[in-house]
């Protein structure tokens, strides 16, 4: 989905050639149908099974976007030279990259390219989020996450996130200043100035009691009441939440009844 900074965020469903508003549907019954066609994001061709979130098997071996460097930032080497696609590395790896904490549920470390801000947070469920370091590559910003995840996790608990289950206590000007002292002093130069916690508010009516996941891949139809919509989850009625990234490249119709 995408999704644009606002109170609350709003977010458009990509549905063929359109883009649908999904704010103004919350409160609706909705109804989806998946006619079964599955196509790679990356080379366009029918695949039958998704891998990575959208990839054929083929372009999940050797797309750069699907590169191990995209979830381990560390691992990036184009620095060097050395990548699946040198040119798109330039253009993804070789920029400005983020270090951040973000609240989700609890505190988690997170890398992001600069221009993912505030993106990557929103599709995490981030409620508060705060700018820890600013790295001139990917793979420099991906060692402070290394080296922080000793003390922070670097994951999204999704169930706590979609039930609102968030820790308000957490200071996080006060966890990024102590994080300073956790990283050798040489990366200490790429900390931040940057102060601001970004607060995010979400389209929501109502959260689920308990998380009940539904995929396109055991059920053709999925349909009922839009709860909300979270991250890159929509909240059904009976606590029912559709990833909708998980179905990158799943051909969808969507209709609504009022």
């Amino acid at each position: 989905m995408k999704t644009e900074l606002g109170e609350p965020i709003q977010y458009q469903l990509p549905i063929g050639d359109q883009l649908v508003p999904m704010n103004e549907l919350i409160g609706q019954h909705i109804h989806f149908k998946f006619d079964g066609q599955i196509n790679c994001i990356s080379c366009g061709k029918k695949t039958k099974t998704s891998f990575g979130q959208g990839f054929c098997y083929a372009c999940f071996q050797m797309a750069p976007e699907a590169d191990e460097s995209v979830m381990r930032p560390e691992l990036s080497r184009a620095q060097y030279g050395l990548a699946r696609d040198l040119e798109w590395a330039k253009e993804h790896d070789l920029i400005e990259h983020y270090v951040y904490f973000a609240v989700s549920s609890e505190l988690k470390i997170g890398v992001t390219r600069h221009h993912q801000i505030p993106t990557r947070w929103i599709d995490q469920g981030a409620s508060r989020a705060i700018r820890l370091a600013k790295t001139p590559n990917r793979h420099i910003a991906g060692i402070i996450e290394v080296l922080l995840k000793k003390h922070f996790t670097d994951k999204t608990n999704w169930r706590a996130m979609l039930t609102n289950k968030v820790d308000n206590t957490i200071q996080l000007e006060t966890e990024k200043h102590n994080a300073l002292k956790l990283i050798p002093r040489e990366l200490q130069q790429y900390f931040s100035d940057e102060d601001e916690v970004v607060q995010l508010h979400y389209p929501v009516i109502e959260y689920p009691a308990k998380v009940n996941s539904v995929s396109f891949d055991k059920n053709s139809v999925i349909e009922g009441a839009l709860k909300g919509v979270k991250g890159q989850y929509l909240l059904f009625d009976q606590n029912r939440v559709l990833n909708i990234r998980k179905h990158n490249g799943y051909f969808l119709t969507l209709s609504t009844n009022s």
